[in-house]
């Protein structure tokens, strides 16, 4: 497969780590809502508030295990024979957070989900790309959050770090740019690539490797299943 280079516009970004003592304040969604929400999605909409104003905008929400765990205790509640409520059903579908966070805005803008195993974040930043390049006149938001699967489902594969990451793509109030690289997708020699070249930190996560790159500004890699993900951080000139 040959290498995918895009750039991305990036106007604001933000994230919440999942080891963070506090509460994510999503005080702009009512009550009533708000405590039948669960973690993923409480943390997901913090990070998509903070990155936009009133405008209407195009989101993108991606997720490796999604609403799992609220699933899982379905599954749970089933096999003891016991109802399931319909509103845990509702909210257990992957896109739940998309439908609470245009409800609460009242924004009828389209919105995408995405899960694509250990690589979701990385195809999930090129739906983004390739959205907003069809129509740069309406900003796309990306929002990312995740969280390891239960223990349930035992050992799991370069399994999620858990948290949350917003990126509002706006060519017009963009302050870098964010710029993404798939390489040797399917080729052992990959690895062995990365190691040589040497002028990238490389992480554990996607996640890990994106926010090392928006925070710091340096270039970070994360590679698996013969594919090593990019990002270059470059300031947009005064």
């Amino acid at each position: 497969m040959p290498d995918l280079h895009w750039t991305i516009p990036v106007a604001r970004w933000s994230s919440w780590p999942a080891a963070a003592s506090a509460a994510p304040d999503i005080g702009f969604i009512e009550p009533i809502v708000r405590r039948r929400l669960s973690t993923l999605s409480r943390v997901a909409l913090k990070v998509a508030h903070d990155c936009v104003a009133q405008d209407e905008v195009r989101v993108v929400f991606a997720s490796r295990h999604g609403e799992l765990r609220r699933t899982t205790d379905i599954l749970r509640t089933i096999s003891a024979g016991e109802p399931v409520s319909p509103t845990a059903f509702s909210l257990s579908v992957l896109n739940a957070m998309t439908g609470v966070f245009g409800i609460a805005r009242g924004d009828r803008s389209a919105a995408s989900a995405i899960s694509a195993g250990a690589e979701t974040l990385g195809y999930a930043l090129l739906e983004a790309y390739a959205q907003y390049a069809t129509q740069p006149g309406a900003p796309v938001l990306l929002v990312y959050a995740d969280e390891p699967a239960d223990q349930t489902y035992g050992t799991i594969e370069d399994e999620v770090q858990g948290g949350a990451i917003a990126i509002l793509l706006n060519d017009e109030a963009a302050t870098g740019q964010l710029v993404c690289t798939l390489s040797g997708a399917g080729e052992p020699e990959v690895a062995l690539a990365v190691q040589e070249a040497g002028t990238e930190e490389s992480f554990a996560t996607q996640s890990q490797a994106l926010q090392h790159c928006l925070e710091t500004g340096r270039a970070a890699v994360w590679q698996a299943a013969g594919a090593a993900w990019h990002w270059r951080w470059h300031e947009r000139a005064a």
